[in-house]
């Protein structure tokens, strides 16, 4: 997960800063107000969630519209909550507290003017950076680093190794014929573990169906013998 680079934050991980607002994390935060650092649909879904525990949580957005990166339904319900206080065109710079958050230190882009917030715990929500520079020079990549796949090829499925192939790419397919990519890595994937897990599964079908249309161009019939399944592959 992108870090917010305040100094002492990291110190704080585990007890009041976390990267994803869960049961669990809703349930420490039952009586104390909290802040959400991010203005996407991940920001404005946690927002609600745990509106409906908390009592009272400060989004905190560095773009001047809340609708710039987040779906018009999000923002329409963000917007009514009594409980939801949104900061536009703020960022934290500071942090309050030794074992546990205290309160933030939020600084308006615009006028300059800083302001304490009362927050027992920080939801950062600012995106992912995935682990994929090993693969730069393999598959195609997103200006972010996430793995383009499918119809997201666009151009690059008409590259002479999809021509050489005969077909389209399928839905989990990578820039390079019969390397598939599943889970967070995928461009516009949804980042939830339940979404990983199905996609890895498809991933091994569409696998199974690559292989037989390769074994069908190379004048075998095809064959359905069980794949060899390896922890991590």
């Amino acid at each position: 997960y992108r870090r917010l680079g305040v100094p002492g934050l990291d110190r704080l991980e585990g007890t009041s800063v976390y990267y994803a607002a869960t049961m669990q994390e809703a349930q420490l935060c039952r009586a104390d107000p909290v802040a959400i650092v991010g203005g996407g649909n991940s920001a404005g879904q946690a927002a609600l969630f745990l509106a409906g525990f908390t009592p009272r949580v400060y989004q905190i957005v560095r773009g001047d519209d809340l609708g710039e990166n987040m779906s018009r339904y999000l923002v329409d319900q963000v917007e009514r909550n009594p409980k939801i206080t949104v900061l536009l065109h703020s960022k934290v710079e500071g942090v309050v507290g030794n074992d546990s958050l205290e309160s933030l230190i939020v600084t308006d882009n615009d006028s300059g003017d800083r302001q304490t917030l009362d927050a027992r715990a920080l939801f950062v929500f600012i995106g992912a950076r995935p682990h994929t520079s090993w693969l730069a020079d393999v598959v195609a990549l997103d200006e972010d680093g996430f793995i383009r796949t499918g119809a997201d090829l666009g151009d690059l499925s008409d590259s002479p190794d999809w021509n050489d192939a005969g077909r389209r790419p399928m839905v989990l397919e990578t820039s390079r014929p019969g390397v598939f990519a599943a889970g967070d890595v995928r461009r516009g994937s949804v980042k939830r573990v339940a979404s990983a897990v199905g996609e890895g599964a498809m991933a091994i079908q569409l696998l199974v169906e690559y292989l037989d249309v390769s074994r069908t161009q190379n004048g075998h019939g095809p064959s359905h013998a069980p794949i060899e399944r390896r922890q991590g592959v």
